[in-house]
């Protein structure tokens, strides 16, 4: 099967690479660790999971790992990780976009959002990824958000003609960028709730006046699907 992205740096050996040997992100990991006793069928849906950088060390936590990604090299590093590491008998992985999941409805106890969504390349399809994570997720749900912030962007920066959240600035294709307000409005459209014990936390913003380096600025947030 003719893999998607290829000729785009996410398939090429060297990214492939990277983040092979990637750590899994650590509060991610303490999420986890704390939904797992209240879940009930323990599936975890890994939305543009890569070579498996968290999907792995999620799947040896106890979860049900189902891992997709439009990659497939990447897709192959993730299964070889799962093996090396013994967990592929809980860990699956699937050829998928973000806004068309091959799961189903109300199946899935927990969400990761890492790194994709602001890859949407419009509001369209990025409303469509949010709503396709509301579809699958069932009644309580726990949610990981990890994204782009507006404030990665010189507030002059505008965005793409007819778009309220999607720029090219930052690395000159389309990508979405949200302030917080924008980041809890659009998941609480699609039935996610913000986790009121757990703020939203911004990495990487420079302080005022502070030259912005080259990274860009993220959004890490946790929310629970409603009934």
């Amino acid at each position: 099967m003719r893999d998607p992205l290829d000729g785009s740096s996410w398939s090429s050996a060297n990214t492939v690479a990277g983040f092979s040997q990637s750590a899994p992100n650590d509060v991610l990991m303490r999420y986890a660790a704390a939904e797992l006793p209240r879940a009930k069928t323990a599936l975890l849906l890994d939305i543009g999971c890569g070579a498996a950088r968290n999907a792995a060390p999620l799947a040896a936590m106890g979860w049900r790992v189902m891992g997709v990604d439009l990659s497939w090299p990447m897709l192959r590093a993730a299964v070889e990780r799962a093996r090396a590491e013994h967990v592929d008998a809980r860990l699956s992985v699937a050829l998928a976009p973000m806004d068309a999941l091959p799961i189903r409805d109300r199946s899935v106890d927990l969400v990761v959002a890492h790194g994709i969504w602001n890859l949407a390349e419009s509001g369209v399809q990025f409303r469509a990824a949010v709503r396709e994570a509301a579809r699958v997720a069932r009644s309580g749900a726990g949610l990981f958000v990890f994204t782009f912030s507006r404030n990665t962007l010189p507030p002059a920066a505008e965005p793409v003609g007819g778009e309220s959240v999607v720029f090219t600035q930052f690395s000159g294709r389309p990508q979405v960028f949200l302030t917080e307000t924008q980041l809890v409005g659009e998941l609480e459209a699609a039935g996610f709730k913000l986790d009121p014990a757990v703020p939203v936390t911004e990495y990487n913003r420079p302080a005022r006046g502070a030259l912005r380096t080259g990274g860009p600025v993220i959004y890490e947030a946790k929310f629970r699907r409603g009934s």
